[in-house]
């Protein structure tokens, strides 16, 4: 009976250590099988790209560009003191889309939605701080059919904005940082957020 007992556990550790050995070959087999998490990128590949200006050339300073997930050609700049400016063809030209129906012409930022190209906020005001002079803007404004038209849509005494989010799902829930009076007390600072598309607006963060 005691032998009897030694051998059926003799098979069982047997069995055992089998399975464990299965299972890590498997494991093994796995991870072998799967992809790596990234792709190294041979980086002479790129050795001999250089950066080169591709304008606009009329634009001035600029604190605010955007491209279109959905069209790598399309991209939005915005100039502090000229505009707003649409290329299609991945910089070769450039046309400004914003003069003749804007009041000011300092851009801060320019969101384009995910779910929608067509739709454009721009946020008006150079907000990067300069001791010699830092133009101020109106406020924010809409385009429905990419730059072709622009309506105002408030936050006029926002002064200066560095930043537009748009939410990738909706183009109507949309995030203003605002800046206010650079060099005072101001009540416009803060963070805006409009769920109507730019109809009404309400501070969700103040400091």
């Amino acid at each position: 009976m005691r032998s009897l007992n030694l051998t059926i556990m003799k098979r069982i550790s047997f069995l055992l250590a089998l399975l464990f050995l299965l299972s890590n070959s498997s494991d093994a087999q796995r991870k072998r099988n799967r992809a790596p998490a990234y792709t190294p990128v041979d980086t002479t590949l790129y050795q001999g790209l250089k950066w080169r200006n591709i304008g606009p050339f009329r634009g001035g300073r600029s604190v605010a560009c955007s491209g279109v997930v959905s069209d790598p050609m399309t991209y939005y700049m915005g100039g502090t003191g000229g505009g707003v400016w649409k290329t299609q063809d991945g910089g070769i030209s450039w046309k400004n889309i914003s003069d003749g129906q804007f009041a000011t012409g300092s851009v801060g930022a320019i969101g384009v939605s995910e779910s929608d190209p067509n739709v454009i906020f721009v946020g008006m005001g150079e907000h990067a701080v300069r001791g010699v002079m830092t133009s101020n803007g109106d406020g924010v404004y809409k385009s429905t059919d990419a730059g072709e038209t622009w309506i105002h849509v408030g936050l006029n005494k926002s002064m200066h904005i560095s930043d537009v989010i748009i939410d990738p799902r909706d183009p109507d829930v949309v995030f203003v940082s605002v800046q206010g009076a650079l060099y005072g007390p101001s009540g416009e600072r803060g963070v805006y957020k409009t769920t109507d598309g730019g109809q009404t607006w309400r501070k969700v963060l103040f400091v």
